[in-house]
């Protein structure tokens, strides 16, 4: 599978406060109260920290590359003591180098406390969202920013409700197959190339279009296409998780190499998870799309924990142990 290059691929996405903002902008409700340079400070870890205990002074494992929310916790805190002791709090948290902090239930800093964070070129975000909601909404966003990801040259299909992927050299029909599989109630993720990302927490493989190509496919003889357009809404999917490579490859290529039965579990790896991979021989006259999904319902079956190649295996051991038993019986009866 040809990848393009991507040095974050295995190790994630490095992203700054501005990356944040943009990609939080409809469900955080943020409100930049500081900016600045400090909006392309780079957030080092993609999750949040309460700062109560450096607040008290106690700085042992303080997690300064997160998020430093302030909450009803920490403002009450803040509230309790004079304005010079809690100004020179803040100026410690920066000078033990954390530099993105997000107020939230509608908590503003003072005016002190903004120009001290101008200062020190740190950001301050404002939210009026209660921080139980804001740190559920922005831990989605931040692990979406920060999963590893990459680009692969090939054609995703939702395909029986399967996410897959096809690969192959120019002119193996990967559009062309898309296309008619669409057309039997398909739908297509990306045309051509496809971006993945991993999602962590479950080491599953997501695949989706870029935004500029969404919806679209082009197919020789054609052009370009908007799918929605022609077909429907229903024919494009967002992002799919992938579960399914299907590499095409030309029958005079592999000859030799085609697993007839089926025994040999091939995996192709993205981005350090073994998504299972399925070789179909391409030549005049094969019905790809036919075989696309019938592989499709097939690897739906082995998900669920039937394998047919072991049944069959295995039927054919009890049989020849049946007819050996029958041979041994005969032969005592003699």
């Amino acid at each position: 599978m040809k990848s393009l290059p991507d040095s974050s691929a295995s190790h994630g996405v490095t992203f700054t406060v501005a990356d944040f903002i943009e990609a939080g902008r409809e469900r955080l409700e943020l409100e930049v109260a500081v900016g600045g340079e400090g909006l392309q400070r780079t957030i080092g870890e993609p999750v949040m920290n309460r700062p109560g205990l450096a607040l008290t002074g106690f700085w042992e494992n303080f997690a300064w590359r997160r998020l430093q929310l302030f909450g009803n916790a920490e403002m009450a805190y803040l509230g309790s003591i004079d304005n010079e002791t809690r100004i020179a709090r803040f100026i410690e948290l920066v000078k033990h180098k954390a530099h993105i902090f997000v107020y939230t239930d509608g908590h503003r800093p003072s005016q002190d406390i903004r120009d001290a964070a101008k200062k020190a070129k740190v950001a301050l975000l404002l939210t009026k969202l209660e921080t139980r909601v804001f740190a559920r909404e922005a831990t989605f966003i931040l692990e979406r920013l920060a999963a590893p990801r990459t680009s692969i040259y090939g054609t995703m299909v939702e395909v029986c409700g399967l996410g897959v992927l096809f690969e192959g050299d120019p002119g193996l029909g990967k559009s062309e197959t898309a296309l008619g599989l669409i057309k039997r109630g398909s739908a297509v993720v990306a045309d051509d190339l496809t971006c993945v990302r991993k999602d962590v927490a479950t080491n599953y493989i997501f695949g989706s279009a870029s935004e500029s190509t969404a919806g679209y496919m082009e197919i020789r003889g054609i052009g370009i296409m908007h799918v929605p357009s022609v077909f429907g809404i229903n024919a494009v999917r967002g992002e799919k998780r992938l579960q399914l490579v299907i590499t095409f490859k030309r029958l005079q290529d592999i000859r030799g190499e085609v697993d007839r039965i089926g025994q040999t579990r091939r995996t192709r790896e993205i981005l350090g998870v073994q998504i299972p991979n399925i070789i179909i021989p391409v030549s005049e006259g094969r019905d790809l799309v036919n075989l696309v999904e019938t592989a499709a319902q097939q690897q739906k079956l082995i998900l669920a924990g039937y394998d047919p190649v072991m049944e069959l295996s295995e039927r054919l051991h009890r049989r020849a142990g049946a007819k050996k038993a029958g041979k041994k019986k005969g032969k005592g009866n003699d």
